[in-house]
């Protein structure tokens, strides 16, 4: 996120690697991760209990005094052997997720599970040392380990979050630095239309085509839940079967992440204004089941549709977009995706008939002939023109203009069956 300051513009920017550690420092940090999660979880049930018996939740000071207690305590006596500020920090992201609750931004916190997100964050920059030079970094407790500096950080450190993924350590460091407000090298606009048989087609009649990174990894994926299945849980086999489907997950992550990441970076340098659609994925990609009284009609398909939308990671593209053009001096702009691939770009005209095929686009008032995706991403260019000179309704994600109002699920479920 920039914020302009002085005519300068304070840049936050995070830089993730892998660690090295050797077998003492990964037992340590395995440990640490138990031991975050074990006060988190202890926070998190003691704020339960007194919100059975009528009481107010405790503030951070309040549990940071318990903390303190748990660790002088004799049936706790590893909590000590932790660094204190990761502990702190978990009770400041219980305290956060709290408060995103009563404001209705997430829902009620849970419990963490054991084995799954596994970190621990240092939030002070004294805390950490980083040498750039020799490609290694200092943890408390912890010592110097190597990492894969894989490129230079820049800026000031503000702090360092240590995860666990698929067998793997790495470590975030979250930087803060001035940089010069952008000036942007590019001056032309462009419109994209998402969809599944096309991933993002432009309205100068270019497209990308779908990657579908879990598509191509289902049947390894498949075969590897089938044999974790037939596992002793929590056996030596289970163990190492688990770890097998842990690495096939991250491979299909990392795969979508590097294809968005080269497809949003083209985009951002190459164009100024860029214009989308407001997708609600939630919406697009809801189950179709229904229940035993009401059963769903279509459910096969529906849910074909639905691995095809989450595999395409809209929304990470959108996120990727929003940023990298806010660094590179560009405007994102989303618009209402009603009707984007049913009104004729030259007439103006709105017709269910319009759009004959999936592929096809025929105008029935003045027989304009086009690829429907390719009209799709016309008709979201000429709608961001129209949000940038006459103001229309566009999405909170551009604070210039006024809120968008979210659209209902069938509008957009009926878009994406069409995309």
């Amino acid at each position: 996120m920039d914020q302009l300051y002085d005519g300068l513009m304070q840049r936050w920017q995070g830089f993730k690697f892998q660690l090295q550690p050797n077998g003492a420092q990964e037992r340590n940090m395995r440990r640490f991760a138990g031991a975050c999660r074990f006060v988190y979880n202890e926070a998190l049930a003691l704020q339960k209990a007194r919100y059975e018996r009528g009481e107010k939740n405790l503030g951070y000071a309040r549990l940071c005094k318990l903390l303190t207690q748990w660790r002088n305590s004799a049936q706790t006596p590893w909590l000590r052997d932790a660094p204190t500020h990761p502990l702190q920090q978990a009770l400041q992201d219980l305290e956060r997720a709290y408060k995103n609750f009563f404001a209705r931004r997430a829902a009620l916190p849970k419990f963490k599970k054991r084995g799954q997100h596994n970190s621990f964050r240092y939030p002070d920059p004294k805390q950490f040392k980083l040498d750039q030079v020799n490609g290694r970094l200092f943890l408390p407790k912890l010592g110097w380990m190597r990492l894969r500096l894989s490129r230079a950080v820049l800026g000031a450190a503000r702090n360092a979050t240590v995860s666990l993924r698929a067998g793997k350590w790495y470590v975030s460091i979250q930087t803060e630095r001035e940089v010069e407000p952008p000036v942007p090298q590019a001056t032309g606009a462009i419109g994209i239309d998402m969809g599944v048989a096309r991933f993002a087609t432009f309205s100068d009649g270019r497209f990308l085509a779908p990657l579908n990174s879990f598509r191509r990894h289902e049947a390894r994926l498949r075969h590897a839940q089938r044999a974790l299945s037939r596992k002793v849980k929590f056996s030596h086999n289970w163990t190492k079967a688990k770890a097998r489907v842990q690495r096939i997950h991250a491979r299909i992550g990392n795969v979508r992440g590097d294809y968005l990441h080269k497809a949003t970076s083209a985009i951002s340098k190459n164009h100024a204004m860029v214009c989308i659609e407001e997708l609600q994925v939630k919406n697009l990609s809801k189950s179709a089941a229904g229940t035993a009284e009401n059963p769903g009609r279509n459910v096969r398909a529906k849910t074909g549709l639905n691995k095809s939308i989450l595999d395409q990671g809209w929304f990470e593209f959108r996120r990727q977009l929003q940023y990298k053009l806010q660094w590179a001096g560009g405007t994102l702009i989303a618009v209402p995706p009603q009707n984007t691939s049913r009104e004729c770009p030259e007439c103006g005209c709105v017709s269910a008939t319009n759009r004959l095929t999936q592929a096809r686009f025929r105008c029935v008032q003045c027989l304009y002939e086009d690829n429907a995706d390719v009209v799709g991403a016309k008709n979201v260019l000429a709608r961001g023109h129209r949000v940038v000179a006459c103001g229309e309704a566009v999405s909170r994600w551009v604070s210039s203009a006024a809120s968008s109002k979210q659209e209902p699920a069938e509008a957009t479920e009926r878009e994406a069956t069409h995309a």
